[in-house]
Protein backbone atom coordinates (compact mmCIF):
# COMPACT_ATOMS: atom_id res chain seq x y z
CA UNK A 1 0.00 0.00 0.00
CA UNK A 2 1.45 3.42 -1.01
CA UNK A 3 0.39 6.22 1.37
CA UNK A 4 -1.06 9.67 -0.08
CA UNK A 5 0.77 11.63 2.75
CA UNK A 6 3.60 12.56 0.50
CA UNK A 7 1.09 13.60 -2.33
CA UNK A 8 -1.38 15.69 -0.35
CA UNK A 9 1.89 17.55 0.92
CA UNK A 10 3.50 18.41 -2.23
CA UNK A 11 0.22 19.49 -3.51
CA UNK A 12 -0.06 21.46 -0.42
CA UNK A 13 3.30 23.81 -0.70
CA UNK A 14 2.58 24.10 -4.64
CA UNK A 15 -1.18 25.52 -3.76
CA UNK A 16 0.92 27.78 -1.35
CA UNK A 17 3.80 28.90 -3.42
CA UNK A 18 1.33 29.36 -6.23
CA UNK A 19 -0.72 31.95 -3.99
CA UNK A 20 2.50 33.54 -2.73
CA UNK A 21 3.71 34.51 -6.33
CA UNK A 22 -0.07 35.84 -6.95
CA UNK A 23 0.54 38.02 -4.09
CA UNK A 24 3.58 39.43 -4.56
CA UNK A 25 2.70 40.14 -8.35
CA UNK A 26 -0.62 42.17 -7.36
CA UNK A 27 1.47 44.03 -4.71
CA UNK A 28 3.91 44.89 -7.51
CA UNK A 29 1.22 45.65 -10.18
CA UNK A 30 -0.53 47.98 -7.37
CA UNK A 31 3.02 49.86 -6.69
CA UNK A 32 3.71 50.32 -10.57
CA UNK A 33 0.45 51.70 -11.14
CA UNK A 34 0.05 53.78 -8.28
CA UNK A 35 3.20 55.63 -8.74
CA UNK A 36 1.90 56.23 -13.02
CA UNK A 37 -1.37 57.69 -11.85
CA UNK A 38 -1.26 61.61 -12.58
CA UNK A 39 -4.24 63.52 -10.31
CA UNK A 40 -5.82 66.67 -11.03
CA UNK A 41 -6.65 69.31 -9.14
CA UNK A 42 -8.53 72.74 -9.95
CA UNK A 43 -6.64 75.80 -10.04
CA UNK A 44 -7.80 76.41 -6.70
CA UNK A 45 -7.36 73.12 -5.19
CA UNK A 46 -3.24 73.27 -5.98
CA UNK A 47 -3.22 77.03 -4.86
CA UNK A 48 -3.83 75.88 -1.73
CA UNK A 49 -2.12 72.10 -1.62
CA UNK A 50 0.71 73.47 -3.42
CA UNK A 51 3.34 73.36 -0.23
CA UNK A 52 2.01 69.37 -0.09
CA UNK A 53 2.39 68.70 -3.56
CA UNK A 54 6.24 70.24 -3.87
CA UNK A 55 7.49 68.40 -7.36
CA UNK A 56 5.30 65.87 -8.10
CA UNK A 57 3.40 65.73 -11.57
CA UNK A 58 -0.18 66.28 -11.25
CA UNK A 59 -2.61 67.91 -13.75
CA UNK A 60 -4.84 71.39 -13.03
CA UNK A 61 -7.59 71.68 -14.62
CA UNK A 62 -8.63 75.46 -15.79
CA UNK A 63 -10.20 77.45 -18.89
CA UNK A 64 -8.12 79.23 -20.99
CA UNK A 65 -8.08 83.47 -19.86
CA UNK A 66 -8.59 85.23 -22.95
CA UNK A 67 -5.78 87.40 -23.58
CA UNK A 68 -3.04 85.32 -21.43
CA UNK A 69 -1.71 83.49 -24.62
CA UNK A 70 2.06 84.52 -25.45
CA UNK A 71 3.93 82.32 -27.73
CA UNK A 72 7.42 81.59 -26.11
CA UNK A 73 10.63 80.14 -28.15
CA UNK A 74 9.50 76.41 -26.53
CA UNK A 75 5.83 76.77 -26.46
CA UNK A 76 3.34 78.66 -24.99
CA UNK A 77 2.27 80.59 -22.05
CA UNK A 78 -0.81 81.42 -20.63
CA UNK A 79 -3.17 81.22 -17.61
CA UNK A 80 -5.67 78.88 -16.73
CA UNK A 81 -8.71 79.94 -13.88
CA UNK A 82 -11.28 77.97 -12.49
CA UNK A 83 -13.16 80.95 -11.74
CA UNK A 84 -11.81 81.61 -8.20
CA UNK A 85 -8.13 81.51 -8.63
CA UNK A 86 -5.79 81.86 -11.46
CA UNK A 87 -2.38 80.86 -12.51
CA UNK A 88 0.38 81.29 -14.61
CA UNK A 89 1.07 78.31 -16.52
CA UNK A 90 4.20 78.03 -19.38
CA UNK A 91 4.26 74.88 -20.98
CA UNK A 92 6.64 73.69 -23.14
CA UNK A 93 5.66 72.36 -26.47
CA UNK A 94 3.54 72.61 -29.28
CA UNK A 95 -0.45 73.10 -27.86
CA UNK A 96 -2.72 70.92 -29.40
CA UNK A 97 -5.04 72.24 -32.08
CA UNK A 98 -8.41 73.14 -29.73
CA UNK A 99 -6.43 75.30 -27.62
CA UNK A 100 -7.71 78.62 -27.49
CA UNK A 101 -9.11 81.67 -25.31
CA UNK A 102 -11.97 79.97 -22.62
CA UNK A 103 -10.77 76.34 -23.80
CA UNK A 104 -11.26 74.13 -20.72
CA UNK A 105 -8.18 72.59 -20.34
CA UNK A 106 -6.20 69.83 -18.19
CA UNK A 107 -2.59 70.87 -18.11
CA UNK A 108 -0.04 67.98 -17.33
CA UNK A 109 3.20 69.10 -15.18
CA UNK A 110 4.59 70.38 -11.82
CA UNK A 111 4.96 73.31 -9.73
CA UNK A 112 7.81 75.57 -10.77
CA UNK A 113 8.59 79.01 -9.38
CA UNK A 114 7.16 82.00 -8.27
CA UNK A 115 3.04 79.96 -8.66
CA UNK A 116 3.71 79.27 -12.02
CA UNK A 117 3.07 76.05 -13.16
CA UNK A 118 5.70 74.69 -15.60
CA UNK A 119 3.48 71.93 -18.26
CA UNK A 120 4.71 69.40 -20.50
CA UNK A 121 1.45 68.53 -21.72
CA UNK A 122 -1.91 69.77 -22.57
CA UNK A 123 -5.22 68.03 -22.58
CA UNK A 124 -8.19 69.87 -24.23
CA UNK A 125 -11.93 68.82 -23.25
CA UNK A 126 -14.29 68.58 -26.08
CA UNK A 127 -18.26 67.72 -26.76
CA UNK A 128 -18.85 64.13 -28.01
CA UNK A 129 -20.34 65.07 -31.06
CA UNK A 130 -18.11 65.16 -34.32
CA UNK A 131 -19.01 67.51 -36.74
CA UNK A 132 -17.74 67.52 -40.24
CA UNK A 133 -16.04 70.88 -41.01
CA UNK A 134 -18.38 72.56 -43.83
CA UNK A 135 -16.96 72.32 -47.38
CA UNK A 136 -17.78 74.89 -49.76
CA UNK A 137 -18.15 72.51 -52.65
CA UNK A 138 -18.61 75.28 -55.62
CA UNK A 139 -15.04 76.52 -55.14
CA UNK A 140 -13.64 72.58 -55.30
CA UNK A 141 -11.81 71.72 -57.69
CA UNK A 142 -12.93 69.97 -60.30
CA UNK A 143 -11.22 66.34 -61.16
CA UNK A 144 -12.06 64.62 -64.65
CA UNK A 145 -13.66 61.61 -64.78
CA UNK A 146 -11.00 58.98 -65.28
CA UNK A 147 -9.39 55.65 -64.23
CA UNK A 148 -8.44 56.08 -60.03
CA UNK A 149 -10.52 59.18 -59.74
CA UNK A 150 -13.72 57.46 -58.15
CA UNK A 151 -14.92 56.88 -54.65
Amino acid sequence: MTSTAPVRKTRYIVALATCAVVVVVAVALVIVLSENVVYYRTVSEAVRERTELGTDRFRIAGAVVPGSIHETSKGVRFKVTDGTRTVRVVHDGDPPDLFKAKAPVLCEGRWGRALTFDSDRILIKHGAEYQAPKVDTEKAPKAAPGPGREI
